[in-house]
């Protein structure tokens, strides 16, 4: 007899369950052992397999045992071949993806975690004992004491929260604004309900407490030794606020007239007002004996010969400002534009007004979104963002939300082609689009695309700006004996510059483009690392204590969001467009975190600058 399933039967109860295996999976923590992580991901196959054929019902089972056994230390190295070649014959005969899909997914495993294996089977562990680590001081690039500081907003002591912020990351401000806060991304929260508002509750912090407002440690004494850092955007500031409180001398060399890099020229007001960058850039130059030189360029005002001569080491964190043009004919006409180039022209007032213009961008990234954002606030008459794959689109999704809803309209599956100039002018008339179609996923992942039978065609603007990345300004840096590689400063990860003597770099310039919270960590461990290269073993005191943890009793509660203004009126001027927490919404999320710190993983365990 045939009967229908009834709403709220086995499928609503079987979603449940699997909407909350996907969180535990998303919340799977840093640290742990990839074989264990791929001998669950092979059960979950296992108990997918209708039974119907042997490679998919028993050859899986032989397989999960033989891991086992790898895992457990009691395996030999013959273990990997037999492995190996069950795998693929299941791949080769099962009847269906369950199967294949399972023993693909361990044969990926064999290639990618080589050495994991060859060490559960010659040392019985982890390649470099891993262990479980706390999910969002991991993923914090510079490994701030993110439960610590939730403690202190939740205890009411943003004074506090700061000083906890600060041990490692000097900007507070600037990162409640902008960070892309990595360290959410496998919250142990999502077990429950969602994750922590890490940002959210930072922002709270320094909107109740200005951060020039709050003291910074006790500088060392003076130790007699000077470091020049050339660049004074988040990784340069960085390193000059660690090295200062340590009790070396600092010289910070920029080329503009003001202090911020990319913070202060690369992001819109809107997103970061330039007066809350202040806060935290007056904190820094207060610590300790920081000298800036503003308007000055290496090469042009002085050599960098000069200034390696007249310190006791060099720190280069000159990031990555110039916006990338595509290698196209047109791509120098006069109303094109690189997307980092248009947001600098804007931030100091040459890029006034675009009204009546049509605004083309191409690209996908957080740059991009801010360019297309400044654009509807310079009274573009419309903006069309352009991407060839959805891959593209690598911007927050909050970012990508909030162009939509400001009236930015976007098109993917559309390969950029060619730039329509007028030939007297020299102005772009139109760009040429070529539509695609989906192809198959690469070995990263990502969906590849081919042209589609569909014909090109022209798609008119009167300006094109393009999101297509920056790169760092080191010719004068190369003429004089720097090492580059594709026109990055080649350094080493203890940011020390191969084969240079006490010259150090790290940021945007060694990376390329990155997070503003990767340029600060690479400033931090730079710090670290040449105080150690001075002869010294500096640690900068946390003026703070952290309140004790107490069980959480875990119970399911909503996230709180930071609420923006009105989208008509947000896009009518450059004013702040996120609101504040209100109190209440800040105890109760602060209440949510489960204090890994000390429940589940620990103690909080290394040293700086590592």
């Amino acid at each position: 007899m045939r009967s229908l399933m009834k709403k709220g039967g086995l499928n609503d109860r079987t979603d449940v369950v699997l909407r909350k295996f996907r969180a535990r999976m998303t919340s799977y923590p840093p640290g742990m052992c990839p074989l264990v992580l791929y001998r669950s991901l092979l059960q979950i196959s296992m108990n997918q397999s209708c039974g119907k054929c042997v490679p998919c019902r028993d050859g899986l089972g032989e397989v999960d045992f033989l891991l086992k056994s790898i895992i457990n230390g009691d395996a030999g190295s013959d273990v990997l071949k037999e492995i190996e070649s069950k795998c693929r014959m299941i791949a080769e005969t099962a009847d269906c993806a369950v199967g294949v899909a399972g023993a693909k997914l361990i044969l990926e495993s064999l290639e990618e975690f080589a050495d994991e294996y060859e060490s559960h089977i010659r040392d019985r562990r982890c390649v470099g004992n891993a262990s479980q680590t706390i999910p969002c001081v991991t993923l914090c690039p510079a490994h701030v004491d993110v439960p610590g500081y939730i403690a202190m907003i939740k205890a009411g002591n943003y004074a506090g929260a700061i000083k906890v912020i600060r041990d490692r990351n000097p900007f507070p401000t600037a990162c409640a604004m902008v960070c892309e806060h990595p360290c959410e991304r496998k919250c142990r929260r999502s077990l429950i309900d969602a994750p922590i508002n890490i940002r959210g509750l930072k922002k709270y912090a320094v909107d109740c407490m200005k951060a020039d407002d709050v003291p910074t440690p006790a500088k060392n004494v003076s130790t007699g030794k000077s470091v020049a850092i050339i660049g004074g955007g988040p990784s340069g500031l960085t390193a000059a606020y660690f090295l200062s409180l340590m009790g070396h001398k600092v010289d910070l060399y920029e080329e503009h007239e003001k202090l911020g890099g990319m913070l202060r020229y690369g992001i819109p007001e809107y997103r970061l007002p330039k007066a809350r960058l202040d806060e935290d850039i007056h904190a820094i130059l207060n610590a300790g004996d920081i000298h800036v030189c503003t308007g000055t360029k290496i090469g042009r005002d002085i050599t960098f010969a000069e200034i390696r001569k007249d310190h006791d080491a060099v720190y280069l964190g000159i990031g990555a400002q110039i916006g990338n043009r595509m290698p196209m004919e047109g791509a120098d006409a006069e109303n094109v534009i690189p997307a980092a180039d248009f947001l600098q022209e804007a931030a100091t007032g040459r890029m006034s007004d675009l009204t009546g213009k049509k605004v083309v961008l191409i690209g996908g990234g957080n740059v991009a979104m801010d360019a297309a954002r400044t654009a509807a606030r310079l009274n573009a008459d419309s903006i069309h963002v352009f991407t060839r794959k959805r891959d593209d689109y690598t911007a927050l999704e909050s970012e990508i939300e909030s162009a939509m809803q400001e009236g930015v309209r976007f098109r993917t599956l559309l390969n950029f082609l060619n730039i329509e100039t007028d030939p007297e002018t020299n102005e772009v008339r139109a760009v040429w689009l070529q539509p695609e179609i989906v192809g198959p996923i690469d070995n990263l992942g990502f969906v590849t695309t081919e042209h589609s039978s569909n014909y090109p065609y022209r798609f008119k603007c009167d300006l094109l700006i393009l999101g297509v990345g920056q790169r760092s300004d080191v010719a004068s840096f190369e003429n004089e004996g720097i090492p580059t590689n594709r026109g990055r400063i080649d350094a080493d990860e203890t940011c020390m510059v191969n084969g240079m003597e006490g010259v150090f770099s790290g940021g945007d310039c060694v990376t390329g483009p990155s997070t503003a919270i990767n340029a600060i960590a690479a400033g931090q461990v730079a710090a670290f690392n040449i105080d150690e290269y001075l002869g010294y073993h500096h640690k900068v005191r946390l003026e703070a204590e952290i309140p004790a943890a107490v069980p959480n009793p875990c119970i399911p509660t909503g996230r709180a969001e930071i609420e923006e203004k009105d989208p008509f009126e947000r896009r009518t001027n450059f004013e702040h467009v996120e609101l504040k927490m209100t109190p209440e919404e800040a105890l109760r999320e602060s209440g949510r975190c489960l204090r890994c710190d000390h429940y589940g993983c620990g103690a909080m365990e290394g040293g700086r600058g590592e």
